[in-house]
């Protein structure tokens, strides 16, 4: 008997649910999971989703949340974080939310007031990367072109991205998880220019790196490539002390609770 078919027998809890909220680089762009609806009530329905959904009663929140991005995308081994709980009353206001919900758990009584509890993580994002569970459609989707999601989604991305920015002002060895092993500067300066939203001189830029002592220049250098080959570089996490991050002095204070800045 499969682990879809036992879950059949397993009682939910129709108040608490999971989010995974999965953030990746490409070396461009950032980019959000998004997964498909299964079981759509109309054709207007918005059908895509943060990979997310009730717990089950015998189940803790961590277990909970690894199951659901496993049952939804087929990711194992994944390092999920809880970064925020999200209560608010109206996030079960749309009505078709709530029926979509009641069917496919089958549920007797009305949805009424869920908490969800979001996790995050930070992925690199490769052509290697491959979804072994393509039922529900998982695909990265640029936070940049992100539309109508369902229930509160949107808001959950958007607050998952100031989270991010928040936590790499003060540590910004934390974004080196969005990196390949190895990366070139114009490469971590766009990352950086993504998250803090700010444009960083390329000299000046450079000068930082430099600084850092936990990011490694390597004597290898791009190849096949049409313009002037560039080093590249590596995190050595043995290095990173908190003591010598150098990006948490820049003054992002004015700007650093722009939610919609993504958008």
């Amino acid at each position: 008997m499969t682990q879809e078919i036992l879950n059949c027998y397993r009682a939910v809890n129709p108040h608490i649910s999971v989010d995974c909220v999965l953030i990746g680089f490409d070396g461009e762009k950032l980019s959000v999971l998004l997964v498909k609806r299964q079981g759509v009530v109309d054709k207007d329905f918005c059908d895509t989703k943060l990979p997310g959904s009730l717990i089950y009663t015998d189940e803790d929140l961590d277990e909970a949340a690894k199951r659901v991005l496993t049952e939804l995308t087929g990711l194992k081994d994944v390092k999920l974080d809880q970064f925020k709980t999200f209560g608010d009353k109206n996030r079960t206001k749309n009505p078709k939310d709530t029926l979509w919900l009641e069917r496919l758990h089958s549920l007797k009584t009305p949805v009424d007031r869920i908490v969800s509890v979001a996790y995050l993580s930070l992925q690199k994002v490769d052509k290697k990367m491959i979804f072994p569970n393509y039922k529900y459609e998982p695909c990265w989707k640029s936070v940049k072109e992100v539309g109508k999601l369902a229930f509160d989604h949107k808001q959950i991305v958007e607050e998952a991205l100031l989270y991010i920015r928040n936590r790499a002002e003060l540590n910004p060895t934390f974004l080196f998880s969005l990196l390949p092993k190895k990366f070139t500067a114009a490469q971590l300066r766009k990352l950086f220019e993504l998250v803090f939203d700010k444009t960083f001189d390329v000299r000046n830029f450079h000068k930082r790196i430099a600084q850092m002592p936990y990011v490694i220049p390597l004597e290898e250098k791009e190849r096949g490539v049409a313009h002037r080959a560039a080093r590249y570089y590596k995190f050595d996490k043995n290095k990173s002390n908190s003591s010598d991050h150098i990006f948490p002095k820049i003054k992002l204070h004015n700007y650093i609770r722009k939610v919609n800045y993504f958008y």
